[in-house]
């Protein structure tokens, strides 16, 4: 069988309302035309300061909401799957919009292939992750990379948010995802030193490709083809 071939999307620091315009308009593309040779895109990005909250909302309602924009951060409400969690620099965010029906996989799997991924590069470079009850990826009783996607009519959103050398202190204003107890660490904290997104992308898709069994190409305007595909 053939492999399926995504294309790979390098957004830079972007607003997250920009970036949910951009996943939107992935959707629809795929949505338009199933047939597609590429059947999905990996859109890689870091977000300035934002919480958001997805469809179990709890209780962040307005003066949550105040209370967290107070603090110099952006606040926004989507339609992913868990609570509360937290963007920004120092974070790879990756918005794989796929074609589940396509790739042969249930959305069980895919979440499962998102935390794998990240465990194999985890592995990659050193760090013991693992998986949890909870979904995402964990050191210890601390959450590395938080997953929450979206899915409609077979196409996926939203995705995975790994912490490189993230502020981790803008998670001390929320109970993270909704899990009392657990904390939040990054790559940069494991390793004992500084670990960019820009380190980290490579061996991500790497991680990806390998894990999805897929092929990886470039838009035609990006400007990373240095970075290692498989």
């Amino acid at each position: 069988m053939a492999r399926s071939v995504l294309r790979v999307s390098p957004l830079g620091l972007v607003p997250y309302p920009e970036a949910l315009q951009v996943q939107h308009r992935c959707v629809r593309a795929l949505k338009d035309d199933p047939a597609a040779l590429v059947q999905g895109t990996l859109l890689l990005c870091e977000h300035p300061p934002v919480y958001t909250v997805g469809i179990r909302q709890g209780t962040y309602g307005g003066e949550q909401e105040g209370r967290l924009r107070g603090l110099g951060a952006d606040f926004q409400r989507t339609d992913r799957g868990g609570l509360i969690t937290f963007h920004g620099p120092g974070q790879l965010v990756c918005y794989p919009v796929l074609d589940l029906k396509r790739l042969r996989l249930s959305l069980r799997r895919y979440v499962c292939g998102l935390e794998g991924a990240i465990l194999r590069l985890c592995h990659r470079i050193g760090v013991r992750g693992d998986r949890a009850k909870e979904t995402g990826v964990w050191v210890r009783d601390c959450k590395l990379c938080a997953i929450g996607v979206h899915c409609s009519r077979h196409i996926t959103s939203h995705g995975l948010a790994l912490n490189c050398n993230t502020d981790l202190r803008w998670f001390e204003h929320i109970v993270p995802c909704g899990i009392v107890g657990k904390g939040v660490t990054s790559l940069t904290q494991e390793l004992g030193r500084e670990v960019t997104v820009d380190e980290i992308i490579p061996k991500f898709l790497d991680s990806f490709a390998e894990e999805f069994n897929c092929s990886l190409v470039f838009e035609e305007n990006s400007t990373d083809r240095d970075w290692t595909v498989l």
